[in-house]
């Protein structure tokens, strides 16, 4: 059973999560995301459903599909936040794009989050 990113960072030693929260404040590609959080290739593609070949090239890309992105993060345990940000106005949570269709009858919704809001790849 695949644990969520949260409940690896609970299981580790204080000293370690520091750590890694820390590296993950630093991180500049998805390699890095991805020994952030201590997965191999073989371990995402095998969630993905795809060759560990496959992974290597989602690495080395420099433009992805938001929903490519998005499983990717979900297969190491995340989530994916996209947020725009204006001058004078609060940061807007972009909810709807790359997610799968809203059940019938019910619309995806763009919400306002706090100014403290991080987008977090």
């Amino acid at each position: 059973m695949a644990k969520n990113l949260n409940d690896v960072l609970v299981a580790l030693p204080p000293k370690r999560r520091a750590k890694v929260e820390q590296r993950a404040g630093e991180l500049a590609t998805l390699k890095d995301l991805r020994l952030a959080v201590e997965h191999t290739q073989q371990d995402l593609a095998a969630s993905l459903g795809v060759g560990q070949d496959t992974i290597s090239r989602i690495e080395r890309r420099s433009d992805l599909l938001l929903s490519t992105l998005r499983r990717y993060v979900q297969a190491m345990g995340g989530e994916l936040d996209l947020v725009a940000r204006f001058p004078n106005r609060p940061p807007v949570l972009l909810d709807h794009i790359a997610q799968q269709p809203a059940a019938k009858g019910r619309s995806a919704s763009t919400k306002l989050i706090g100014t403290r809001g991080k987008a977090m790849v």
